[in-house]
Parts: structure tokens; C-alpha cells; sequence
């Protein structure tokens, strides 16, 4: 078996070797024709388990990310031979880091990637039905999101400040020339 061929856990981590310090592997482009399930689990706190167990390694994970993707049926991790459906219970990443740089908000995520909040990367918050807090999430690239953590979203919103949007009076941040409201702003007189 040459090393295009190799598939399994073995084929993804291969294939994101490949990439090397090129960037990151080119899964938009690659549509093998197998296809099926791995047991590989991202808990909601960012934990990646393989078999029920959790993936120790930080290398093997970040390793993994690179070559993680979202279709419209689910995640799936994809070599040039290969694609393999993965669980992901909320977001794949969390945003564990926020810095000011500039104009910019620059989040560094959990697997290591940095990502400027802007146009093409966008912040958005839901509010959770049952409990009415709030779920802020961060876009990192092609459909896949960082969940912002908790002490990170404080951080934004100590920066935030009270604009009219669309929505009625909300706090907002900034980056990169794009306002990203991260909540309702306190009551207002009528």
C-alpha cells in the first residue's frame, strides 16, 4: 500500500503530514469515493475521543483539525482516499484566546489556529432556550466554528459598546471594519 492509499486513522494523519508547513491540506478539493464512519467524538468542550477514549496527544488533535470538514450531512474527516463521518457535539473548536491587534479581534483557537474576526470570519451569539444564555461562536474557516469560551466572550464584552442595529439597541464589538453585536443592550427608557 503506498502512502496515498493509507486509510483509517492512519490515511488522516498521512494526509495531514502532507500538508506540512504549506498550510493547512486542501479538504475542499478532495472527494474520495469511500466513505463511512470512524468513532471519533468532539465533545462541546473541545475533547476529540477516539473509541470513548480521549485523544491525549495535542499534535494528534491538531493534526486531525487540519483535515476536518463539514458537509451538509455532517463532519467528516477527508483524505484524498478517504472520508470519514465523525460526532461533534456542538462546535469542533473553542476560541481560547482574544487579543486586540489593531483593528482586529485575533482569537486563537484550541487546535491552534488564529483567526481575525472580519468579514469572511464572523462572530455570532445564540442564546440557549433553556437556560437563556448565551452561545457566542466564532467562524474559522469553511463552515467550521470555534466556540467562544466563557472568559473569552467576558473579554468581549468588556469591549463592547452600545450601537442601534437592525435588532434594536445591542453591545457590540469591532474588527476589521465589521460590528458584531454580542448582546442586548440594558433597558431603555420608553
Amino acid at each position: 500500500m503506498t502512502q496515498a492509499q493509507k486509510t483509517g486513522l492512519d490515511g488522516v494523519a498521512e494526509a495531514a503530514k502532507s500538508a506540512g508547513a504549506r498550510g493547512l491540506p486542501p479538504v475542499h478539493l478532495w472527494h474520495p469515493e469511500h466513505c463511512g464512519d470512524i468513532d471519533i467524538r468532539i465533545r462541546k468542550d473541545g475533547v476529540w475521543f477516539h473509541e470513548g477514549t480521549p485523544i491525549g496527544r495535542e499534535a494528534l488533535v491538531r493534526l486531525f483539525s487540519t483535515v476536518l470538514r463539514k458537509d451538509p450531512d455532517g463532519f467528516h474527516l477527508v483524505t484524498p482516499v478517504e472520508k470519514m463521518r465523525i460526532q461533534v457535539e456542538d462546535a469542533p473548536f473553542i476560541a481560547v484566546r482574544v487579543d486586540r491587534v489593531g483593528e482586529a479581534l485575533r482569537f486563537l483557537t484550541n487546535v491552534g489556529d488564529e483567526v481575525e474576526a472580519g468579514p469572511e470570519n464572523e462572530i455570532r451569539v445564540e442564546m440557549d432556550e433553556a437556560t437563556g444564555e448565551p452561545r457566542p461562536y466564532l467562524h474559522v474557516r469553511r463552515g467550521l466554528e470555534a466556540l467562544i469560551a466563557r472568559p473569552v466572550f467576558y473579554e468581549l464584552v468588556e469591549m463592547a459598546v452600545e450601537r442601534d442595529t437592525h435588532d434594536g439597541r445591542r453591545f457590540c464589538v469591532a474588527s476589521n471594519g465589521v460590528w458584531f453585536a454580542v448582546g442586548p443592550a440594558g433597558a431603555t427608557g420608553s
